[in-house]
This record gives C-alpha cells, sequence and structure tokens, in this order.
C-alpha cells in the first residue's frame, strides 16, 4: 500500500493500489496537479465509519456498511478514484447496472445518492473504474438492521487457463484441474453475522476458511466437484447462497477404444479399423471395401465429437456408431485423398486426432516370364507374366480390366545349338484305299544352329540321342467295303397329298467279293437312301369343272348359276369317287349372279337401245325387263 493523504470532507482518507497496478510514485500531490505516468484506476478505500450528518442523512465511502434507520432520508455514497487517463465510474447493485431515476441520483462528484431508501434499496452497491490501461471495482453493503445480507452473483465463471480464479458466492465455476479456486461469502448485517461454509450440506472444517468470509479449494480435482454453500447467521435470522464447482479435463486421447472392438466383431472381417491419434494414424485398405475409424478420447464433461474431411463437414457415405465415437465409412474408395479428422470439444478445450487412408490400388504387374517357347534353337522367346496385384498378391485379373494394360515384349531365350537330332519328313498318301498299303517318309540327322540354319549329321551322332525313327509303315488296312441297294419295292400308301406315296429298299455294307459286313465298316462312305416318296396311280386325279350355265335372273337378288365338278383321272380323264381327290379343294358348283337392283339394270339397259338409235327399242327392252320372271 501507498498512502496517499488528501483533505475530503473533513477526514483523512487512505488509498489502496488495485492488484493490477504496474506502478505508482511513493508520494504524489494531487492538489498540486503535478504530471504523473499513466496508471490503472484505483479506488480509495475509507477506514472510518460512516459519518452521519444528522438524524437523517448518512454519508459514506466505500470498504463500509451502511445500516437503515426508519428515519433515514438520505444515503450519499461516495467513490473516489484515481488513474491517468481519468477513470471513468460507473454505479452496479447487485451484479446490474444502476438505473437512475427521482430515487437514484447520480450526482457530479459520481457519488450515488439514495433518497428516501425503503426495503428494495437493500443490496451490495460496486462503483466501478475504468480506463485504457485496466479497471477496479469496491462495493458498499446497504441493508436493514435484521437478517444478514450477502453479496450473490448469478454469473457463470468458466476458467481454463488461469492457475487462481475467485468468485463470488451464487457463481456457477468451472475451472480445469490443478486450479486454485476461492470463493467470496462477502456478508453485511447488524448484529454482525457468523460465516459457515458447507459442501454437499455437509459442514466443512475452519481449514478451508479464509478471512473476510472466503474459501479456498486449492488444486482443484475431480473429487472437488459438488455444491458449496454459505450460511450467514445472526440473532436475528440466517440466509445462504450456494455456487456449484464443476471440474473440467480438456479432452485428451486414449490408447484404446472398447466400443470399437465391439463393433469390429460384428462388423465383419472384411472390415478394417484404425484408432485417430493427434500426429495422425495411416492405415492401407483395399478399394471398394469398408472401414471403421474410432476416436478414442477423454474429458470431463464428456467431449463432443465433431467428423471432418480435409477438413470440411463430411460428405461421401458414412455411419456413426458408438455415440459418434466411431466413423463407419461405407466405401472407402469415396475418399481416395485426404485427411479424416475428430474434434473433440468441451467447455475446457479441444482435441483434433486425424487418420489417413492409404486406397490400394490393383496394378498389372509383368515381373515374372512364362516358360521358354523352344530349349535351343534360333526360335525361344519368353512372353512377361501378365497378373494383377493388390498389395502384392495376385488376385484375379478381372479386379485390373479397367487399368490400362502394359506392353507386353518378348524376350529372346535359349539362343543355342540344338543337340543332333532326327528330322522326319510327313508321311507320303498312302498307296492303297483299302485291304493295306504303305506310306513312306525322308528320316535324316541333322542340328539346328543358334542362328536357324540346320546342318546334316551321320546318323550315328543322333543315333546316341535317341532310336532312328521309322521310314515306313503299313497304312489302310481296312477291307474295301462298298454300300449295296436292291431294287425298289412297291409304291404304295394313302394319297393324302401329291407324292405322298413311298417305296422301300435294302441297302447294306459288303465286300469287294460280296461278303456282307457290318454297316460300321461303310460308315466313311456316302449311303444310299432306302426309302423315297413316289408317284401312285392312284394319285393321278384332279377336280375337272364345266362351264358355268346361264344366270337365272337379269337383276333382283335371286340370280344364281352352277355347272358340274367331277372327279376325273389324269390319264384316262374317267370319273373317278370324289374321295380319291379329297386331298385338294373341291371347286364351288354353283354361285349368284347378276345381283343388280333392277331399276337400274332399266335405265342401263334403256341407255344402250337409246345409243343403238330408237328409243321404241328401249322402251320395248324396258318393258321386257319390267315383265320378266324369275
Amino acid at each position: 500500500e501507498y498512502p496517499l493523504h488528501r483533505h475530503v470532507s473533513g477526514f483523512t482518507s487512505s488509498l489502496r493500489t488495485s492488484s493490477a497496478e504496474a506502478f505508482l510514485p511513493t508520494s504524489v500531490d494531487l492538489a498540486n496537479g503535478l504530471r504523473r505516468p499513466h496508471q490503472k484506476p484505483a479506488i480509495l478505500r475509507k477506514i472510518s465509519a460512516a459519518q452521519q450528518l444528522s438524524a437523517s442523512e448518512v454519508v459514506t465511502h466505500l470498504g463500509q456498511t451502511v445500516v437503515l434507520a426508519s428515519g433515514t432520508l438520505s444515503v450519499l455514497l461516495h467513490c473516489e478514484a484515481v488513474g491517468n487517463p481519468k477513470p471513468t465510474i460507473s454505479w452496479a447493485k447487485n451484479g446490474e447496472e444502476v438505473k437512475y431515476n427521482d430515487r437514484m441520483l447520480l450526482q457530479p462528484d459520481d457519488s450515488l445518492q439514495i433518497l428516501a431508501p425503503v426495503e428494495a434499496d437493500v443490496g451490495f452497491y460496486a462503483c466501478n473504474a475504468s480506463n485504457a490501461l485496466g479497471s477496479d471495482s469496491v462495493s458498499i453493503a446497504v441493508t436493514l438492521a435484521g437478517k444478514p445480507l450477502i453479496k450473490a452473483s448469478r454469473a457463470t465463471v468458466i476458467n481454463t487457463e488461469s492457475p487462481a480464479v475467485t468468485v463470488d458466492i451464487g457463481s456457477t465455476v468451472k475451472t480445469i484441474q490443478g486450479a486454485n479456486v476461492t470463493i467470496s461469502c462477502q456478508v453485511a448485517g447488524v448484529p454482525e453475522a457468523e460465516v459457515t461454509w458447507f459442501k454437499n450440506k455437509v459442514k466443512l472444517s475452519s481449514a478451508h476458511h479464509l478471512p473476510d468470509g472466503l474459501l479456498l479449494i486449492a488444486n482443484v480435482s475431480l473429487s472437488d466437484q459438488g455444491l458449496y454453500s454459505c450460511k450467514a447467521a445472526n440473532l436475528r435470522g440466517e440466509v445462504t447462497e450456494s455456487s456449484q464447482l464443476l471440474v473440467l479435463e480438456p479432452p485428451r486421447p486414449l490408447p484404446y477404444l472398447e466400443d470399437l472392438t465391439a463393433v469390429l466383431s460384428s462388423a465383419g472381417t472384411g472390415t478394417r479399423s484404425v484408432l485417430t491419434s493427434p500426429s495422425g494414424t495411416k492405415m492401407t485398405i483395399s478399394p471398394g471395401s469398408s472401414a471403421l475409424i474410432g476416436c478414442a478420447v477423454d474429458g470431463h464433461p464428456t467431449p463432443n465429437i465433431t467428423w471432418l474431411y480435409s477438413g470440411e463437414p463430411l460428405s461421401l457415405q458414412h455411419r456413426l456408431l458408438a455415440a459418434g465415437r466411431i466413423l463407419q465409412i461405407l466405401n472407402v474408395s469415396d475418399a481416395p485423398d485426404g485427411e479424416i479428422s475428430c474434434l473433440a470439444q468441451n467447455e475446457a478445450g479441444s482435441l483434433t486426432q486425424k487418420a489417413s487412408l492409404a486406397i490400394q490400388e490393383y496394378r498389372w504387374s509383368v515381373d515374372k516370364l512364362m516358360a521358354c517357347s523352344a530349349s535351343c534353337g534360333h526360335k525361344g522367346v519368353q512372353l512377361p507374366q501378365l497378373r494383377c496385384l493388390l498389395d502384392g498378391a495376385e488376385v484375379n485379373i478381372s479386379h485390373c480390366k479397367e487399368k490400362p494394360k502394359p506392353a507386353l515384349q518378348p524376350i529372346a531365350c535359349n539362343r543355342r545349338d540344338c543337340p543332333s537330332r532326327w528330322m522326319v519328313t510327313s508321311w507320303s498318301p498312302c498307296t492303297r484305299s483299302c485291304s493295306g498299303g504303305i506310306q513312306m517318309r525322308r528320316v535324316t540327322c541333322q542340328r539346328l544352329t543358334a542362328k536357324g540354319s540346320s546342318v546334316p549329321m551321320s546318323n550315328e551322332a543322333c543315333a546316341q540321342v535317341s532310336k532312328r525313327p521309322v521310314d515306313t509303315q503299313n497304312c489302310n488296312r481296312q477291307p474295301c467295303v462298298e454300300w449295296v441297294a436292291t431294287s425298289w419295292g412297291q409304291c404304295n400308301g394313302p394319297c393324302i397329298g401329291p407324292r405322298l406315296a413311298v417305296q422301300h429298299r435294302q441297302v447294306f455294307c459288303q465286300t469287294k467279293d460280296g461278303t456282307s459286313v457290318s454297316s460300321d465298316q461303310c460308315s466313311a462312305l456316302p449311303r444310299p437312301l432306302s426309302t423315297q416318296n413316289c408317284w401312285t396311280d392312284v394319285c393321278g386325279v384332279h377336280w375337272r369343272v364345266s362351264l358355268w350355265t346361264v344366270c337365272t335372273a337379269t337383276c333382283g337378288n335371286y340370280g344364281f348359276q352352277s355347272r358340274r365338278v367331277d372327279c376325273v383321272h389324269v390319264r384316262t380323264n374317267k370319273p373317278v369317287l370324289e374321295h380319291h381327290c379329297s386331298w385338294r379343294p373341291r371347286p364351288a358348283n354353283w354361285q349368284r349372279c347378276n345381283i343388280t337392283p333392277c331399276e337400274n339394270s332399266t335405265l342401263l339397259r334403256g341407255g344402250e337401245a337409246a345409243r343403238h338409235g330408237g328409243r321404241k327399242e328401249g322402251r320395248a327392252v324396258s318393258k321386257k325387263c319390267s315383265t320378266g320372271t324369275l
């Protein structure tokens, strides 16, 4: 503390700097207005009791307690602050900004005056002084003679970095582990109140208490979580305020995730899994398969997990399992590049863990060669063996069908002189087609060089390697056979259509000397027909028709004419029974004729008569037509 003396309303006051004060000289003459360095605000705390100018007027400075009596007509609360630049003064009651009116007045010197105070004016009044460098705040209690008054706050304080935090009772405190938490229970009351602290309704020992109604919870851990209550009691009554302490634990990585093991066992053997990590985890996986990615984190409260792909929200097909801690990618081919990350967040902080999937690609391989096509000579080549590989293992070639095939270049192999060997020509044609013949070929001993030329060698050179092939052999030793057929039999059968009658003969296989043998021995020869269609005399018929008779009428609807239809033999032209011609459609033997209205017929015939030069003849014809009978 640095004493600073100044005469204010007849009192000697003491100035105490705030804890944030960077520098204040040992003596400063404020009255003379000496040049001072920049300074954060500091509010003067008065050590003397409140001055009662009369029975109805009370004047006091911050740091005191004002007890309202039944005759109090005015309360004046002084607030003096120093600082450079000059601080701005504001007032608050019970943590809320004071709303000035005709009873609650802000004086020109920044004092707060309460006229005709009532019970609703009871509370803690705070003077706040601030400038560009910082702020300071001091409270004063205005109370009635009666049960105590506790300065309470309804704020929520979240501490994720500071090693120490101080709050008013009534606040909700969320802090990291290891911090020192101080809860202030500022009490005003006449008579003076006694303060008692509780945790979860269990009284705390005095070892936790500090002077001025403070409670210190040092090196906070999860076991310190709970509801802390301050009870202020005097002879007139008691009042209690409480604060909830919640211990925060920022997200941290875990080495395992039990849920992942359970999900993986139900997903099947074809599903791969990996855990994310702060440095990033890589996993190689087959294209088109499914993958499980676990986010193994812990924290208090339980962190919320957000999955990202290349830093953006997920757009690929996926499912979230185990309350979002496991990401299942249904087809890893949807995420060929980029990084999958899980962002774990709670009020204490955040943690990002990453994983990347390396998708194995199907590829063609030509690293193996097929067997050489020749053991010696000049034509031996090897072709690369085209294989489809996945992670070094050969798979079905269909998986690589969308990949361009590499060019296959043949490689020369075994280009060296061959050992001496027998060379043979093709067999000559057999001297006979049956009953035994002979065919021959040429057999020589030669050696094929690496340049492709053939060098004749002695038979002895080849005989050392293999036996000499034969140059003559028998052929076509089967007997000479032929198909023999008897004469055609009688043509018979019903005459249902033309040439549908049939006739038969016997066909058999025999040798040249007339010996019958199995038909199999003649199978190589074209076999004659044993059945054929034939024409019988009975089938030589047709329908014969005569000319149509004269129509029975020249007009009207009843004229008809007829003709004769007979079934006759083609050769003799004599009638036969009609059923012999039944295989052909029978022609009609009558039909209707001259089916025209008689009036049209009269006009037609009259016109024809006129053209022939006679109206009289036309009338005669018309008369004849009109009187005609059918």
